[in-house]
């Protein structure tokens, strides 16, 4: 068995293949198991299967790759700034509120969908580095905002840090802040919550 040729196969899929893409491929079910039994891939989810990199510990890369649409916000968000210390038991990701529901049920990776109205689901997206892989994350700014859209289902203690730590921050951008708040319909708690500390 050529482990290396079906290495250079997954890596031409960014290490995540699907059913149909392996019978495209020509990777039979047998060599697919053989390949699990011998640690070389994993199944990750109904129809897909990654390249196991011993070197990469991090959900990260399968985040990534299995919602590659997805911006990383909320919690997830907060805990890459700093913002919170605490590690969110699910990922925090923000999709189309066009995009399917069932993709998201999943076993591995804990995933936690936003459904975001298309017209404002890329303000404020970045790209930042988490664990070396390349990520697509809201800036500060839009974080904050979303924590008073969402603020009612956060956990207080989250949200108030998340708050402090945003204004006691020298590379927060309240003309970006004020921005976002407009089209995201939190003018008022940013000037209430926020403007008193400004």
């Amino acid at each position: 068995m050529d482990i290396q040729h079906y290495k250079d196969i997954f890596e031409n899929y960014g290490g995540m293949m699907r059913t149909k893409e392996l019978e495209l491929e020509k990777i039979r079910y047998r060599n697919v198991q053989q390949l699990i039994a011998a640690g070389y891939i994993e199944k990750v989810r109904y129809g897909y299967y990654q390249w196991v990199n011993p070197e990469d510990f991090s959900e990260a890369g399968t985040v990534i790759r299995l919602f590659p649409d997805a911006i990383l916000c909320m919690d997830t968000a907060l805990r890459h700034y700093g913002y919170s210390n605490r590690t969110p038991g699910e990922w925090h990701l923000a999709v189309s509120k066009d995009s399917g529901k069932s993709r998201f049920n999943i076993d591995y990776p804990f995933v936690k969908p936003y459904y975001v109205e298309p017209a404002v689901l890329d303000l404020g997206l970045t790209n930042g580095n988490m664990d070396g892989h390349e990520i697509r994350i809201y800036d500060k700014d839009r974080v904050i905002c979303d924590c008073l859209r969402y603020r009612n289902k956060m956990d207080k203690e989250i949200f108030n840090k998340a708050i402090r730590n945003y204004i006691a921050d020298p590379e927060k951008s309240i003309p970006k802040l004020m921005e976002y708040a407009g089209p995201l319909r939190v003018k008022k708690l940013v000037k209430d919550l926020i403007g008193v500390w400004l």
